[in-house]
């Protein structure tokens, strides 16, 4: 278990959205950091650009990227790639990250790009793939980058002999081989543990085996942990859980946060909302309600047993 020694709270930011920009300037809220999507910010100029440098002023940054497709097998975008790394150094940011996922392949012999976080395998030869993009990701931002776990709505099935990996095995692998961070999203498990339940019909208890998923990663890999809300949808097709951020976080993944502090200790942890924005009060309060959470963990981890006490 990681070291919790004065640690007395929280480290807590949100994802700053364009419906804040303006008010959150204004009113500068305690908070640790913000959050935004970099490739919001990609132009050379322009008032996006002035905002972000207006907030850096006044919080650490962290750069959230959904777009580099880093297990894509036809590789890295270039311009990409050369974009964030501007970005990086012109904001020099407290972390960078992205998603265990791809987006960009091979159709019809031209390289196509999907707007979407599509899931790859996890697999030996897509274990590599990963590996080596973010290793040449980290190599041109000559910095520790950070891998997002995926909320994913479709599997891979293996070929016959191929070895299917777990997917938190799949991930510590991915950090000890390159030296990268995982970003630990505990809405994303869950909604994969609760599509699970729904697609196999099994009683499952997904709390159970979310924590269990939260147990199988090495504390001194993760760097950020993400909370966020999401949706149940029913239709013709049948029911299915969306990870939509468009909701406050549910009673489920708090116990979950609190199950994951206790595990890597003060992490920092972003609350974001992409969907149906709410006031910026309700985005201060999620992240006050992230902060007592964390702090009451730490407290009790750092609390003197009985033992202890006498001594």
């Amino acid at each position: 278990m990681r070291s919790v020694s004065d640690a007395t709270a929280g480290h807590v930011g949100v994802g700053w959205r364009h419906a804040h920009y303006a008010e959150l300037l204004e009113r500068s809220p305690t908070l640790d950091f913000l959050e935004v999507h970099s490739e919001n910010f990609f132009a050379d100029g322009g008032a996006a650009l002035a905002v972000l440098e207006r907030g850096r002023a006044q919080y650490p940054v962290s750069l959230h990227g959904v777009g580099l497709s880093l297990g894509s097998a036809v590789g890295l975008d270039n311009w990409h790639l050369d974009q964030l790394a501007r970005l990086v150094q012109r904001v020099d940011p407290v972390r960078v990250s992205d998603h265990a996922s791809f987006a960009r392949g091979r159709f019809k012999g031209a390289t196509v790009h999907a707007a979407d976080l599509l899931p790859i395998p996890f697999s030996t030869e897509a274990l590599g793939v990963l590996c080596a993009n973010v290793g040449r990701v980290q190599d041109r931002l000559q910095r520790v980058f950070m891998v997002e776990n995926l909320s994913a709505y479709l599997h891979w099935n293996p070929f016959d002999g191929e070895r299917a990996w777990i997917e938190t095995e799949f991930l510590t692998t991915l950090a000890r081989r390159t030296g990268c961070q995982l970003l630990v999203d505990v809405n994303n498990i869950y909604v994969n543990a609760l599509n699970a339940q729904l697609r196999d019909g099994v009683a499952l208890d997904p709390v159970q085996s979310c924590r269990d998923w939260i147990d199988a990663i090495p504390a001194d890999v993760v760097g950020e942990i993400h909370l966020a809300g999401h949706c149940h949808v029913s239709d013709a097709h049948g029911d299915i859980v969306i990870d939509d951020h468009g909701s406050r976080v549910c009673d489920a993944v708090w116990d979950l946060y609190r199950h994951a502090i206790g595990r890597f200790g003060n992490v920092p942890t972003l609350i974001e909302w992409d969907t149906d924005v709410p006031s910026l009060d309700v985005l201060l309060d999620e992240a006050w309600r992230a902060r007592t959470h964390c702090t009451d963990v730490l407290q009790l981890l750092t609390r003197p047993t009985s033992q202890e006490g006498r001594s």
